[in-house]
């Protein structure tokens, strides 16, 4: 959690605190509802942000469809070194996790997720665990979290398709956290698919990928990005009329400019 003496000497020196950033975040992330990731990676192109802040093309949603913004809820984890022991129950293995978490220590995620807050976390190199699954991440999403990325792995990836749960993971998993993840930090800079995040910052995903955006800078990228979204929307609008295709919400510049004028 953050440090309150290293909160008091950003106040000293007139930076940004913790929770300064994330009431900036949460209102820049209106800036982001319409934009693609490829909109945003050319206006971070624009200012000079190349590739650095693409997570790795390994990082994938669950499924097809995906798209979120939000502003990023860091979770940095390390591998467990010690097992789970042997239960003795069938009820104990369905308790599995609460047995573990009783022994070991763990972290109320959820009751962090404000609404509108994406869970990005750091995996720590931990081998195969489906960290979050249907059910915590339904959890998670209930609570308010617009979407979760791990450079770790998924389980119950089926139902997760099934309910729409935005999820993007490096992989799918079969096992359970115990003996196997620990989760020992929240709300800190991490590192998630090659690319460092912080709190507050603004995260998006869609088909294309997952990209971070750095708070600092995340309002002059929305204005670069914006142009290119309608310029895009505006060109293929032309075409769609010459080739006779029926009109989608790809090409409703209108209403997405109409959106954006709040803003002006």
């Amino acid at each position: 959690m953050p440090n309150e003496e290293n909160e008091s000497l950003k106040e000293e020196d007139g930076l940004m605190t913790s929770a300064e950033r994330e009431r900036d975040a949460f209102e820049v992330r209106k800036l982001y509802k319409y934009l693609r990731v490829v909109d945003v990676c050319d206006g971070l192109d624009g200012i000079g942000y190349f590739d650095f802040t693409l997570m790795s093309p390994d990082i994938r949603p669950v499924w097809l469809g995906m798209k979120f913004w939000g502003v990023a809820l860091t979770v940095r984890c390390v591998p467990a070194n010690r097992p789970m022991w042997k239960l003795g129950t069938t009820e104990e293995v369905v308790r599995a996790h609460e047995i573990w978490f009783k022994e070991v220590g763990g972290t109320d995620i959820q009751g962090l997720v404000r609404p509108g807050h994406v869970i990005v976390m750091d995996s720590g190199g931990a081998r195969e665990v489906g960290f979050w699954g249907s059910n915590n991440s339904l959890g998670a999403t209930t609570a308010g979290a617009v979407g979760i990325v791990t450079d770790g792995q998924v389980r119950d990836t089926a139902e997760l398709a099934l309910q729409r749960t935005p999820v993007c993971a490096r992989g799918r998993g079969r096992t359970i956290i115990p003996g196997r993840i620990e989760v020992v930090e929240t709300e800190t800079k991490i590192g998630c698919g090659g690319v460092q995040v912080r709190p507050g910052d603004i995260v998006g995903c869609d088909d294309d990928g997952v990209v971070v955006v750095p708070l600092e800078v995340a309002e002059e990228v929305a204005v670069h990005a914006r142009a290119v979204l309608l310029a895009d929307m505006q060109g293929r609008r032309g075409l769609y009329e010459q080739s006779g295709l029926a009109l989608d919400a790809t090409v409703d510049w209108e209403k997405i400019e109409e959106y954006y004028r709040q803003f002006e």
